[in-house]
């Protein structure tokens, strides 16, 4: 395939800021305040100007500070304002001191404490921070904080998945995804401050999961543990279809994995975390590309036989980021960039709005929307473009494979 538009600066900048574009300024509450992150994926109308959810919230944030970073709109920073403000009040529960999971306008409908929200945001309050926004830091080390003080388990070197709003009852369940969460707004702490403690932190959690836990699967990733870490192999087998925890490896995570571990390689000198990062990736698309329809599948047997065929957005965008990043290692990666581009251009961007579809079928058909209040605000698309950009800003050539 001929180069194509998305090795450009000027191809990534414009698919960056059409996801932007396809939020604002339709996402700022400026009665209650926070964003409005429920828009109807294909139309673009609210569908819920009620739920304000953490996740949302904060990955909001991180767009909106990215849009700073890159020389975005300049709306972008007035946006980032906006959202901290929300998330350090009406998020933050100061008498238990832990962020609330959901909110009916300002009111809290769940307060249940999850690390999963709490690592959004620490990335949240890093990005505001390195966009040189007043108030980000104060927000990076309070989220750091009861990360460390309520998650982490030092004897495990992981962090656990939840806990009552009061913090009295942890929740048995341990998890695959907080932790890849967490170790992502730990290296985005790490890079917005400079601080050590941070690529510490991240690179123990990084050689825990990928690399001593994955032994026990034959160096693939499994998502769900016992309370002891061991593998939960039977977990949610009777639910193959759950939205948020199905049985079965997610090439898309895997993909996510490669590149963090490649993230954290530029502040660590590890020979393990470029090659394990290239395993992953390997092993993501070995076992989660669909050969007669194109794209990745969600969930799949060890086998790469699927689980769940539909297609998700952020799979795709994820193995996006990945792949540009190991592109600077090995040019070969470069066919896989295009091929991700070249299926999501032409079934996962909406052509209307350049918005990203949360779903597909495994023929690249639409489903009905999910208009849940569990949304993503364009994090993916947007953070793994912001990535890729910075590929070329460090090398104009790397994306070039005869560069």
């Amino acid at each position: 395939m001929e180069t194509n538009v998305y090795r450009t600066r000027e191809g990534l900048r414009h698919a960056f800021r059409d996801v932007l574009n396809f939020y604002y300024p339709d996402c700022l509450d400026t009665r209650v305040g926070g964003y409005v992150a429920q828009l109807d994926e294909r139309a673009g109308y609210v569908y819920d100007s009620r739920s304000k959810h953490l996740v949302a919230t904060a990955r909001a944030i991180n767009n909106f500070s990215l849009g700073t970073l890159a020389d975005g709109p300049e709306w972008c920073r007035h946006a980032a304002e906006h959202g901290l403000r929300f998330l350090s009040t009406a998020h933050w529960d100061p008498e238990h001191e832990g962020y609330d999971w959901l909110l009916d306008e300002r009111a809290p409908v769940d307060r249940t404490r999850f690390c999963y929200g709490h690592a959004f945001a620490l990335l949240a309050g890093a990005r505001v921070h390195q966009a040189g926004i007043p108030g980000g830091r104060a927000e990076l080390d309070r989220a750091f904080s009861v990360l460390e003080k309520r998650f982490f388990e030092p004897e495990r070197g992981l962090y656990a998945d939840r806990a009552s709003p009061d913090w009295a009852e942890l929740s048995p369940y341990r998890g695959a995804n907080a932790n890849m969460h967490t170790l992502e707004a730990l290296l985005a702490a790490g890079e917005a401050t400079g601080e050590e403690r941070f690529f510490e932190r991240a690179i123990e959690v990084a050689e825990r999961f990928t690399r001593e836990l994955a032994t026990e699967t034959d160096g693939l990733l499994w998502e769900h543990y016992t309370e002891s870490w061991k593998h939960d192999l039977s977990y949610n087998e009777d639910e193959p279809d759950h939205q948020f925890r199905p049985p079965g490896y997610q090439p898309g995570h895997h993909a996510e994995w490669a590149k963090l571990l490649i993230l954290l390689a530029e502040h660590r000198e590890e020979d393990w975390l470029t090659e394990r990062a290239m395993e992953l990736f390997d092993s993501a698309m070995e076992l989660g590309w669909d050969g007669n329809h194109g794209g990745l599948y969600y969930t799949v047997e060890a086998s790469g036989e699927p689980i769940v065929d539909e297609k998700y957005g952020w799979a795709h965008t994820e193995a996006i980021g990945a792949s540009a990043l190991l592109a600077r290692y090995d040019s070969s990666y470069l066919e896989w960039y295009d091929r991700l581009w070249e299926y999501s251009a032409e079934h996962l961007i909406n052509p209307r709005y350049g918005n990203w579809y949360e779903r597909l079928t495994r023929e690249g058909e639409l489903p009905e929307p999910d208009h849940g209040p569990a949304v993503e605000p364009g994090y993916h698309p947007i953070t793994n473009c912001w990535l890729a950009m910075g590929v070329l800003e460090d090398d104009p050539t790397a994306l070039d494979a005869d560069g």
